[in-house]
């Protein structure tokens, strides 16, 4: 990750575009602290990582109990 200025920035301004459409990270900040971070618009999603959920949701028994009959008569309409 590269950190700069606003000063710095408005003078390179070009050369970190070029940076950050190449893949770098370009954070700009005041002083020492982080404003904003430059990307490229057309930058390819992150795709779905698998196991992203592992470990952070639980389900217990109840989740494989049949539902109520008037909840399933609600989900046929």
């Amino acid at each position: 990750m590269t950190q700069t200025t606003i000063h710095a920035a408005k003078t390179h301004l070009s050369k970190l575009i070029k940076r950050a459409c190449a893949g770098e990270d370009i954070v700009i900040a005041r002083g020492k602290t982080p404003l904003v971070r430059l990307v490229p618009v057309d930058a390819p999603e992150q795709g779905r990582r698998f196991g992203a959920m592992r470990g952070r949701a639980r389900v217990d028994d109840a989740f494989f109990e049949p539902l109520p009959a008037d909840e399933l008569d609600t989900w046929d309409n």
